[in-house]
């Protein structure tokens, strides 16, 4: 997706050959315009799915998958990383460790909230080891719910994540595929450099 590698190359900040921050359009700030994009290209891309809703974890997650679910007409449910005294039963959960953040949280959705009956699409904003696109499979699965693949706004596709989701048999569909931050600079992996 042109519109997001020209942000990333834009406002993106390589802070390692490790870590990309994005924080000015995705991850603190969110750019409205181009997470409907986002929305619109993960909407054509499972359009044929029939989706009934959208999962995905908090916080960063949200934002995209609300303008899929805008444009798919469906639901958005979202993982809490944190329970609550309103989140305290009936959960389906997962434990998952976060690369950027060197934790792990056990996520939890309401069994109210996804059941046998929904073809989800998952979305999430990275893709690096794949942990949390596998604790929300984990989720989905738990449910008894199909899943039609996962969208990731940003891949690092230098790190193992996608191969994980894809011997899961998975479908993966990434907006933007980083190939290297080596020498800080954004190398994406359909060979635009930046």
């Amino acid at each position: 997706m042109k519109s997001l590698q020209d942000k990333i190359v834009k406002e993106g900040n390589v802070l390692s050959d490790q870590v990309l921050k994005v924080d000015s359009f995705l991850n603190h700030q969110v750019d409205p315009k181009l997470m409907k994009a986002i929305g619109q290209e993960f909407a054509r891309r499972f359009a044929d799915e029939k989706i009934t809703k959208i999962l995905t974890i908090e916080s960063s997650g949200i934002a995209p998958s609300v303008m899929a679910g805008l444009e798919l007409d469906v639901p958005v449910v979202f993982a809490r990383k944190r329970q609550s005294l309103t989140l305290i039963e009936n959960l389906y959960t997962a434990d998952v460790h976060s690369f950027t953040k060197q934790e792990t949280n056990r996520i939890a959705v309401s069994k109210s909230f996804i059941t046998e009956e929904d073809h989800l699409l998952i979305i999430d904003d990275f893709l690096a080891n794949g942990q949390a696109a596998l604790g929300l499979l984990e989720i989905a699965e738990q449910a008894g719910a199909s899943v039609a693949g996962i969208g990731i706004v940003i891949e690092k596709a230098f790190q193992n994540g996608r191969h994980l989701l894809l011997e899961k048999n998975v479908r993966v569909e990434s907006l933007a595929r980083v190939q290297s931050l080596a020498d800080g600079k954004v190398t994406f992996a359909e060979g635009v450099l930046a």
